[in-house]
């Protein structure tokens, strides 16, 4: 009995399992770069100003690596298909993150010396 518990759970597990693909995006100050995760090979380079946006697709894992000259943060939101939204200060000098599973948007902020959150009165 207790075989038979396990293999409907693991046939469960594994059916319920979603590959998933991951982007690799490095943010500098003025430019953006898109790596392939698996060859570390550079497959995009585009200039910017000011904020990023970033469409992370279903079943995707974004590998965020934020890369400023100074010890600066940015304010990163995520918005998700319900209408939420989460908002973070990450450092960003040189520091890799990885996101939670697509969809979703992120929009990556200017590089700040520090970011005032929402203060309580």
């Amino acid at each position: 009995m207790k075989k038979l518990t396990l293999s409907i759970g693991l046939l469960a597990g594994i059916l319920t399992s979603n590959a998933q693909d991951t982007t690799c995006t490095m943010i500098q100050p003025n430019r953006v770069v898109e790596f392939d995760y698996k060859t570390s090979k550079i497959t995009s380079i585009v200039k910017h100003i000011g904020e990023v946006f970033l469409e992370i697709k279903d079943n995707e894992v974004l590998c965020l690596h934020l890369f400023d000259d100074k010890d600066r943060v940015r304010k990163i939101t995520t918005y998700f298909p319900n209408g939420s939204e989460e908002t973070s200060v990450l450092d960003s000098k040189n520091y890799e993150y990885f996101s939670k599973l697509g969809p979703m948007i992120v929009k990556i902020g200017k590089p700040k010396l520090f970011v005032l959150t929402n203060c309580v009165k």
